[in-house]
């Protein structure tokens, strides 16, 4: 069986805490930790670029993490073993006319009801950790019409199959009621003093990004995965790193391919992802974290067995590493895998109580370091962002937050002179970059664009404000379909506007959005075009709302 332990290393044995906060556990509880570290009250060192986090020490909040993330059942006299229970989360979404969200774990994307109930327990001894958090989910998952199912004109057929045979991303999770049951954050680790290793089902973020980021989010559900990481900084001379090394399984939906001659049925399979990631913060240039990721996934059925099949993070970045004696052949592309890489910064200015930063990928190899420097842009996709907040009526826990976000996954005018895979699709690996139906990195999708604005009060984990975001929907998809024509009418861009309410109850978390979504050119439509810019507009209103809330036991 080709899933193992990658390798191991010890530093000590010194005792350290593994239980960890859930990525997306509720969107406020990962907030609130990044404003401890801009607002500069977090004194870890932590980059906040690899998640999840460690309990626990983060920060200084010691306090917060006994209230609401977990709860003591049991510690022996000698203090080797301990149990603690964890919250219970309940999330709710709602949508009214078709699907609409992202960064939601394991829920699906789907119209109507949907509802996710996690609970747990963490268990200690001595070097060993032990957590059980899985999660069930169940979804209306109500009809809507689909791309597939509506007479476009050839072109936008044909572009669009072409499109769904190289990744695994349903419109739609079959048909009536879905319900899934799934390990959801366990994991099961060996913690040697900074380093733990072992095993886990838990979501992974990777990168500084809050709505998106481009390898790992927690955009599709968990998946099983062996991890060699750091639980905290490893504090040396030059500075702190932290670093993650993973080999996972990724897993098909299962849903079938739209019906038609065009569509290719997936081959059953499950893909084995191997990916790295790594931060240094500089000691001469505090609230400096620069870093970076890749990853590379291919088939089961392709993939061999040298430690090179395995661990392919280590390999070359440049593509002529692979030429064979023949010029024809290069040894990369027969490999039948696909890789992708990213290199981030984050600068946090404390005293200005703000951060900035960067996350610039390619999901393909450059030729050599010549190809990279002539066309930096060739297949690249960023995210960059910005936070401030401003003191608020001159109280010192009360700010006002502003907080920007771009992603931009559309390919560039490089796609018009040489190949360009659209971002998480791949013509060889035909699941592309997904875990059961759902983008692992940026949830936007492929060829997507989003830009994100909130203004928010916010108060330790109590928030009250408003998201507006423009999302340019599967643009690659777009141009493909329509590269011959005069036709700049039909982008399907969504424009939304989100209410954000965040409270605390006693012991009580509450996380609350509600949201309406204005798509223009829905799926591509429009119809009777009398002039230029005069048609019957086919636009939809899509309402969305989402109610998450957990509970701490007080034991």
């Amino acid at each position: 069986m080709k899933f193992w332990l990658l390798f191991l290393l010890g530093f000590g044995f010194t005792f350290c805490h593994a239980q960890t906060v859930p990525v997306g556990m509720l969107e406020q509880v990962d907030d609130y930790y990044r404003r401890q570290q801009v607002l500069g009250n977090d004194t870890s060192n932590r980059s906040y670029l690899i998640r999840p986090l460690n309990l626990p020490k983060v920060g200084t909040d010691s306090s917060f993490v006994e209230k609401y993330l977990r709860s003591l059942l049991y510690l022996s006299p000698n203090k080797k073993l301990a149990l603690y229970v964890l919250p219970v989360v309940w999330q709710n979404q709602f949508n009214s006319h078709h699907p609409y969200g992202i960064n939601d774990g394991a829920m699906i994307g789907a119209k109507g009801l949907q509802t996710m109930l996690s609970a747990g327990v963490y268990a200690r001894f001595g070097p060993v950790s032990f957590q059980f958090k899985p999660e069930v989910v169940w979804a209306q998952n109500k009809s809507f019409t689909k791309i597939s199912d509506q007479n476009y004109d050839v072109r936008f057929k044909n572009a669009y199959a072409s499109y769904r045979n190289r990744i695994d991303l349903p419109e739609q999770f079959g048909t009536g009621t879905y319900q899934k049951f799934n390990l959801g954050q366990s994991s099961l680790l060996l913690n040697l003093g900074p380093i733990s290793m072992g095993v886990s089902n838990e979501n992974l973020w990777w990168g500084p990004g809050f709505r998106n980021s481009l390898l790992m989010t927690n955009n599709a559900a968990g998946f099983k995965h062996t991890t060699f990481h750091t639980n905290r900084p490893v504090l040396t001379p030059i500075g702190s790193f932290e670093t993650q090394v993973i080999g996972g399984r990724l897993d098909q939906s299962g849903v079938p391919m739209p019906a038609g001659n065009q569509y290719k049925e997936k081959v059953k399979d499950w893909r084995y992802l191997s990916a790295i990631v790594f931060t240094y913060q500089p000691k001469w240039l505090p609230g400096l974290y620069l870093g970076f990721d890749r990853s590379f996934i291919v088939n089961t059925r392709d993939m061999g067995n040298k430690f090179s099949d395995y661990l392919p993070i280590f390999s070359s970045l440049e593509k002529k590493a692979f030429q064979g004696a023949d010029p024809s052949v290069n040894e990369e592309d027969t490999k039948k895998r696909d890789q992708y890489i990213s290199f981030f910064a984050k600068w946090v200015m404390p005293e200005a109580k703000s951060e900035v930063y960067l996350q610039w990928g390619k999901n393909d190899h450059s030729w050599d370091l010549r190809d990279a420097i002539v066309e930096l842009d060739h297949t690249r996709a960023y995210v960059a962002g910005f936070r401030k907040l401003v003191p608020y009526r001159g109280k010192e826990n009360e700010f006002i937050q502003i907080a920007l976000e771009l992603t931009q996954l559309e390919s560039t005018k490089t796609s018009t002179l040489r190949p360009t895979p659209a971002w998480y699709t791949h013509h060889q690996l035909i699941d592309g970059y997904t875990n059961e139906g759902q983008v692992l990195g940026a949830g936007i999708g492929p060829g997507s664009n989003l830009q994100t604005l909130e203004l928010s009060w916010v108060s330790g984990l109590k928030r009250l404000g408003i998201q507006f975001e423009r999302m340019v929907n599967q643009n690659d998809l777009y141009y493909d379909a329509y590269a011959n024509a005069i036709e700049p009418r039909r982008h399907w861009v969504d424009i939304d506007a989100t209410l954000k309410g965040d409270w605390t109850f006693g012991q009580f978390l509450l996380s609350s959005q509600l949201g309406l979504t204005h798509s223009l050119n829905y799926q591509y439509r429009f119809e009777n075009a009398t002039a230029y810019w005069v048609w019957d507009k086919q636009n939809a209103n899509n309402f969305h709302a989402k109610i998450g809330v957990a509970y701490n036991f007080k034991l």
